[in-house]
C-alpha cells in the first residue's frame, strides 16, 4: 500500500473513532453506520480525485460533492426519481426541509434525543464535513499535525453535549486514531530520506528504531493524559470524571439543569423501547393511589411542530402551592404520597399526583416550579436520582353533570390555551365538528371526542414512522387510526381547540402497579400522554383518549348522565372489544398492566425495536453499490494501466545485491520496456504502428510529439537496445532502460494538453488491449467449453450411431434372407 492510500486509510480512521462520541447523543446509535458509510464515500472520493492531474484544490470540492449527494440519497430519497436512488428536482428542498426540523429538533429535544431524520442529518453531515476537512489536510495537503484541529473540535462538541454520558472511552480512541495517523505520515517523512534508520544490531546502545521511538511516545503521551488528570485534585477529575455539576441556572439555562422543554420526544423513545426496569416506587394513603396519574408537566403551546411548554413562570420552590388555575373549591380532600426514586431515573421533571398543594424535598434550591402549569424542573443534572420526596395532592372529584354545567372560561384562558398554529389541516377541525354535532356544552363534545378515539377505529401500536406531535404527526394519525399515546393526547388536545375548548397536553406516568401494602411500583413500561381540558371552576381535568391503555376517570363515565355525544356506548365497553391481545397465564406481564391491556405487546415491542436498526436503509445501500460499481468500472482501465506499467518497470535500474556495477537486463525485461513506451505514446495521442522498425518508430514519436533532446535520447537508446535483442545475437545491456522510459513518458506528458494528460490517466487509449484480452479469453472460453460439449455429446452418441447401424445392418440382411 502506498503512502497516500495509507494516510487515506488511517484519516478515515481518525476520523470514524472521534465520531463515536457523538453516539450518546441520540438514544439509539444505528445512525452511525450511515456516518461510516459517508466516511468511506468521502474518503474514496477523495482518493480517486488525487490521482487525476487536477488541482489539489479541486480535490476538496468534489467530496462536497459526493458528500452532498450521499446526504441526499439518504434523507431526501422520497422526492428523489428511479424508486428513490437519484436525486430529484424537490430533493433539495425536501433536505433543507429535514435540515430545517433538526434545527428545531435541537431547540427542543433533551439529550439523548431521539434520532429523528432531522438530528441524524445534521450528525451524519457534520461528521462528513469533518472527514472531508482531515482528508484535505492530512492526505491532500499532506499536513497530519493540522488535521488534529478538526478532531479535537469534533470531540470537544461531542463530548461537550453528552455531558455525564460521555466517557474517557471515546477520547482514547479519538487520540488513538489521531496517533496513528502522525506515525503514517512520520515514517513516510522519514523514509523519503533513505532507508529507515534501525540502530546498531544486536540490541547496544540506540538500537530502537525512529518510528518505534516515536510510537513509545505517543502511547505514553495518551496514557498520561487518562491517567494524570484524576490524580490532580485542582483538575475536577480530568477525562475519567468528565461531567458537569449543575449551577444556579434555571431550567433550561444549559447550567445542568434540564435541557429541553419538550419532553414528548423522549417519552416516544421510552414507549418505542419499553423497559420494565423499576424507576420509583409510591405510597399513598388512599384507594385514590389506584387510579391518580403522576403527571410530570404540561405542554401549552402547539406551534404546528410540537406541543412545548411556553415560557414558564419559574420561581422558587415553595412550601405551599399557589392555587391550582381554574379551580375554586380548594376545600377538597387531600391525599399525601411518599416517593422513592431510583438510579434509572436520573433527568427529567418530578412526578406527583395533580393539583398538588405542597412538596417536601430534601433541597429546596434544587428545584423551581412554574406556578402556571405546577411543573416542578430540576435545577441540575441528576436531580432526580435517589431522591426522596413527599407530595400533598388535591383529590378533585367533579361529576360528569357539574362539568356540564359549568360556566364559560374567562378570556385570558381561551386566548392562552385554544389557539392552533396555521398549518393544522383543516380536516382536523371538519372532524371535529362532524364528532360533536350532537354535542351541546364543552364537556359533551370532550366525552364525543374521546369515545371515539377509544372506539374500534383506532389502534394502539408504536410501530409507526413519525412519533411526533406536529400538525404532520396529526394528520397521519387521523387517517390511519394507528398510533400510541403521544398521537392520541396531542391528537385530542388539538381538536379539541378547534372546538374553542381550552386544551393541552400532559405527561407523565400511568398508576404504578401495586405492591405489598400501600405501596406501587413504576416500571419503563408506564410513560405515558393524556389530554388535560379546562372546566371553569374545577381547572384542569384528565381525559383518556388512548385506545386500550390507562384508567378512565370517574367523571367520564357515561353512567352519570346520558349525554348528547354521537357515541353512547360505555367507554370500557368500547375499550374490551378493542383488538387487544391478552396475556396467557404464564404470562410475566405485571398485574397493572394486564388489566390495563397492556400485556401481550412483546411481539409489538420487538417490532418497534427492529424500526432502528444499524444497517441504512436499502436505498442508502442500492445507491452506494451502484455507485461503487460505476466508480469501479471507470477506474478499471486507469488501474489496469498504472498496475502495468509497474509491472513493465519494476526491474529496471536495480543493482546486484552488495555489488556496484549495474545488472544486465533479460531480453523480456528490455521488451517490457519498449512496450511500455509504445503505450505511453498510444495514451499521449500517438497510435503504435507495427510495420516500423523500433528506430523508426521512436523517431515518429520524437517527431509527432516535438520531443526535447533528452527525452528524444532516451527513446533513441530504448529503441536501439531493443534492437540489439531482437536482431543481435549476444547484447550488452545496461539497466537504464526503466530511466529512459520515465524520462520519454515525461517529454511526452510535456507536450501533450491537460486534456490528453486527463484521459492519459483516467482513461488511456492503451488500455483497449485489456479488452481484447478479455475478449480473447471469452473466445477461447466458449471454444474450450464447445470442444468440451462436443467431446460429451460423442461419446454419448457414439455408440447410439454404431448401434443404430447394426441394427439396420442386421434388418437388412433379414429383409433378405425373407
Amino acid at each position: 500500500m502506498t503512502t497516500r492510500a495509507k494516510l487515506t486509510v488511517y484519516s478515515a480512521l481518525a476520523t470514524a473513532l472521534a465520531a463515536l462520541c457523538l453516539t450518546p447523543l441520540l438514544t439509539t446509535k444505528g445512525w452511525i453506520t450511515h456516518a461510516y458509510l459517508v466516511i468511506a464515500v468521502v474518503s474514496a472520493a477523495g482518493a480517486g480525485l488525487r490521482r487525476t492531474p487536477l488541482y489539489r484544490w479541486t480535490v476538496p470540492l468534489g467530496q462536497l460533492v459526493a458528500l452532498f449527494l450521499m446526504l441526499l440519497i439518504g434523507f431526501a430519497g422520497s422526492a428523489a426519481t428511479w424508486g428513490g436512488l437519484v436525486p430529484g428536482t424537490h430533493s433539495v428542498s425536501a433536505l433543507g426541509r429535514v435540515f430545517a426540523h433538526g434545527l428545531d429538533d435541537i431547540q427542543q429535544y433533551a439529550i439523548p434525543a431521539p434520532p429523528s431524520a432531522g438530528l441524524r442529518l445534521i450528525l451524519v453531515g457534520s461528521i462528513g464535513l469533518i472527514a472531508v476537512l482531515v482528508d484535505t489536510v492530512a492526505v491532500t495537503y499532506r499536513r497530519s499535525a493540522l488535521a488534529g484541529l478538526p478532531l479535537l473540535a469534533l470531540y470537544s462538541v461531542g463530548n461537550g453535549l453528552a455531558g455525564d454520558r460521555g466517557s474517557w472511552v471515546w477520547f482514547g480512541l479519538a487520540a488513538a486514531g489521531y496517533l496513528v495517523l502522525l506515525f503514517a505520515e512520520g515514517q513516510d517523512r522519514v523514509s523519503r530520506w533513505g532507508r529507515v534508520f534501525r540502530g546498531t544490531p544486536r540490541g547496544t546502545e540506540g538500537s530502537g528504531s525512529l518510528s518505534l521511538s516515536g510510537q513509545r511516545v505517543g502511547v505514553l503521551a495518551l496514557a498520561l493524559a487518562l491517567l494524570v488528570p484524576p490524580l490532580l485534585p485542582q483538575w475536577d477529575g480530568g477525562l475519567i470524571h468528565a461531567g458537569g455539576s449543575g449551577g444556579s441556572g434555571g431550567p433550561g439555562s444549559g447550567s445542568g439543569g434540564v435541557s429541553s422543554l419538550d419532553p414528548l420526544v423522549s417519552m416516544a423513545s421510552h414507549l418505542t423501547n419499553p423497559s420494565n426496569d423499576e424507576l420509583f416506587t409510591y405510597a399513598m394513603d388512599s384507594v385514590f393511589a389506584d387510579t391518580a396519574y403522576l403527571r410530570t408537566g404540561s405542554l401549552d403551546k402547539f406551534d404546528g411542530t410540537a406541543w412545548t411548554l411556553s415560557k414558564p413562570a419559574v420561581s422558587e420552590l415553595p412550601g405551599t402551592f399557589p392555587q391550582p388555575e381554574g379551580l375554586r373549591d380548594l376545600k377538597a380532600p387531600t391525599v399525601t404520597g411518599e416517593f422513592r426514586i431510583g438510579n434509572r431515573l436520573e433527568e427529567g421533571w418530578l412526578p406527583m399526583p395533580y393539583p398538588a398543594s405542597a412538596v417536601t424535598v430534601p433541597n429546596r434550591s434544587d428545584w423551581r416550579v412554574d406556578t402556571l402549569t405546577g411543573t416542578v424542573v430540576p435545577n441540575r443534572d441528576r436531580a432526580l436520582k435517589g431522591l426522596n420526596y413527599k407530595v400533598v395532592a388535591l383529590d378533585v372529584k367533579p361529576t360528569a353533570d357539574e362539568l356540564r354545567k359549568a360556566p364559560p372560561a374567562p378570556s385570558k384562558i381561551m386566548d392562552q390555551y385554544t389557539p392552533v398554529p396555521a398549518n393544522l389541516p383543516t380536516s382536523v377541525k371538519l372532524q371535529a365538528v362532524e364528532l360533536t354535532r350532537n354535542a351541546k356544552t364543552p364537556y359533551d363534545k370532550a366525552i364525543a371526542l374521546q369515545n371515539w378515539f377509544t372506539g374500534p377505529e383506532f389502534e394502539y401500536t408504536t410501530a409507526i414512522k413519525d412519533s411526533g406531535s406536529g400538525s404532520t404527526a396529526i394528520e397521519a394519525f387521523l387517517r390511519d387510526k394507528r398510533g400510541f399515546c403521544v398521537h392520541f393526547a396531542s391528537s385530542m388536545a388539538a381538536m379539541a381547540r378547534t372546538l374553542q375548548i381550552p386544551a393541552r397536553v400532559a405527561v407523565g406516568f400511568m398508576p404504578g402497579n401495586a405492591k405489598a401494602g400501600n405501596s406501587y411500583s413504576v416500571t419503563g413500561r408506564m410513560y405515558h400522554a393524556w389530554p388535560e381540558l379546562y372546566f371553569e371552576g374545577y381547572g384542569w381535568m384528565r381525559f383518556e383518549p388512548t385506545k386500550g391503555l390507562g384508567v378512565q376517570p370517574r367523571y367520564t363515565s357515561p353512567v352519570v348522565e346520558p349525554t348528547t355525544a354521537p357515541v353512547p356506548q360505555p367507554t370500557l365497553t368500547a375499550q374490551a372489544t378493542g383488538p387487544v391481545t391478552l396475556p396467557s397465564a404464564g404470562s410475566s406481564c405485571d398485574p397493572k398492566l394486564r388489566r390495563m391491556g397492556e400485556c401481550g405487546d412483546e411481539q409489538k415491542t420487538a417490532g418497534a425495536a427492529r424500526q432502528e436498526s444499524w444497517m441504512p436503509s436499502w436505498q442508502v445501500l442500492v445507491a452506494v453499490a451502484v455507485a461503487l460499481l460505476v466508480v469501479a468500472l471507470l477506474l478499471t482501465p486507469m488501474i489496469w494501466r498504472t498496475r502495468l506499467r509497474r509491472r513493465r518497470l519494476g526491474a529496471g535500474g536495480r543493482r546486484r545485491p552488495g555489488g556496484d556495477g549495474p545488472t544486465e537486463l533479460t531480453d523480456a525485461q528490455v521488451l517490457a520496456a519498449w512496450d511500455e513506451l509504445i503505450d505511453s505514446a498510444w495514451d499521449a495521442g500517438i497510435a503504435p504502428d507495427e510495420s516500423r522498425t523500433p528506430r523508426a518508430a521512436a523517431r515518429r514519436i520524437a517527431e509527432t510529439a516535438e520531443l526535447d533532446t533528452e527525452a528524444a535520447a532516451a527513446a533513441g537508446r530504448l529503441a536501439l537496445a531493443t534492437e540489439r535483442v531482437l536482431y543481435a545475437r549476444s547484447a550488452q545491456l545496461s539497466d537504464q532502460v526503466a530511466a529512459d522510459v520515465r524520462t520519454a513518458r515525461e517529454g511526452l506528458k510535456a507536450g501533450a494538453g491537460r486534456a490528453v494528460r486527463t484521459r492519459a490517466v483516467l482513461l488511456p487509449p492503451s488500455s483497449a488491449q485489456l479488452w481484447w484480452r478479455i475478449s480473447d479469453a471469452a473466445l477461447g472460453a466458449r471454444l474450450a467449453l464447445r470442444r468440451r460439449v462436443a467431446g460429451v455429446t460423442g461419446a454419448v452418441t457414439g455408440p447410439v450411431r454404431r448401434a443404430r447401424g447394426r441394427l439396420r445392418r442386421r434388418g437388412g440382411e433379414d429383409d433378405g434372407r425373407s
